[in-house]
């Protein structure tokens, strides 16, 4: 297979992770005969440096270009000042607007190694298996504002249509699953939340009756995570509560530097990344894990390319890496770490 994907380090640790990434597609290309062409642009606030422009109009024409999208990470307090003109964040917000990607895949499994790794305790974390399909492109986050010396406001509103088609995402993916489905919303104070939950309701039991359905409000939500997370397995919700909760649930797998994500539409084209944020605090220290961004890697070859097997050769890497004890700073837990450079060489040696 030949494909061409954008790489956009970003701002931070970003650089870092995604040259490990990049590394781990690499080695799959060499092991199973494909050729993969990269294109490094500048994105966030690098850009902003050097472009004026987080989203420059060459980064967006490759990206537009590509089979997909690799992610490092944007933002920093650099270019976070209140009184800053320009933000990474909006350029990520038009990029995800631009590609069309409104279903985040959010997965959140325990590797049992790591069991003991987390603030939980192991009996409540071990056998953790769930995924977060979490609307991108609707909702508070792309409403209007409005914003004067002593008020702001920002306009939540989705539409039917909006709900309807990540509904379906998640009902596709439960049904490869165990299907079941959680639905996290506010329908007890909001009116966007009381059309979500109809919404669902009614996609749910139209196009996908063999999937059970809970619908759990967002406070309760963040409980059940914490006291009960082994129970959930695909949970669809809106864009900030999504980004919220799965920040939370991240740290069921003990750090967020272990986790990917997916930002998918109605083609094969996405944009994957690790959750973390750019963490300016380590950035150029060689510490940061890797390991979600080798995952988000792993999800691109199996949702954009359609290479499930190379896809599942690299979570194996890095399951067994885990396993014979590799760990970085994260989730050393006081032990020998490695650096960012070492975990990646490390996974890419037990890629085969």
């Amino acid at each position: 297979m030949k494909a061409d994907i954008t790489v956009l380090g970003g701002d931070g640790i970003g650089p870092e992770v995604t040259r490990e990434g990049v590394r781990a597609v690499e080695k799959i290309a060499q092991r199973y005969g494909h050729t993969f062409n990269f294109d490094a642009q500048d994105f966030g606030g690098v850009a902003i440096d050097r472009h004026d422009d987080p989203l420059p109009a060459a980064t967006l024409h490759s990206c537009l270009a590509a089979d997909a999208i690799l992610l490092g990470a944007i933002g920093g307090p650099k270019w976070s000042a209140p009184d800053a003109k320009l933000r990474p964040e909006t350029g990520l917000l038009k990029l995800r607007k631009e590609l069309g990607v409104y279903a985040n895949l959010r997965p959140v499994a325990v590797h049992p190694a790591l069991a003991d790794s987390t603030t939980l305790k192991p009996e409540v974390v071990r056998g953790v298996d769930l995924v977060f399909v979490r609307e991108l492109t609707g909702g508070i986050y792309f409403g209007a504002k409005t914003r004067t010396p002593t008020a702001a406001s920002d306009l939540c509103s989705y539409s039917a249509a909006e709900v309807e088609r990540v509904t379906r995402v998640a009902g596709r993916l439960a049904q490869a699953r165990r299907r079941k489905l959680t639905s996290i919303d506010k329908a007890n104070v909001l009116d966007t939340s009381r059309l979500w939950r109809e919404v669902v309701t009614r996609v749910m039991q139209s196009e996908f009756p063999d999937v059970a359905v809970e619908h759990i409000l967002v406070d309760a939500a963040a409980m059940h995570l914490i006291r009960r997370p082994v129970d959930f397995d695909v949970i669809v919700t809106e864009n900030m509560f999504g980004d919220i909760l799965t920040d939370e649930a991240s740290m069921l797998a003990g750090s967020l530097g272990l986790s990917p994500s997916a930002s998918l539409g109605d083609g094969k084209r996405g944009l994957y990344e690790p959750i973390h944020g750019s963490a300016p605090d380590i950035a150029g220290k060689g510490i940061a894990n890797p390991v979600g961004t080798i995952l988000s890697a792993a999800l691109l070859l199996r949702h954009s390319l359609g290479l499930e097997a190379e896809a599942r050769a690299i979570e194996q890497a890095v399951a067994t890496a885990l396993t014979q004890g590799l760990r970085t700073a994260d989730i050393a837990a006081g032990g020998k770490s490695v650096s960012t450079t070492e975990a990646g060489a490390a996974i890419c040696e037990l890629i085969v």
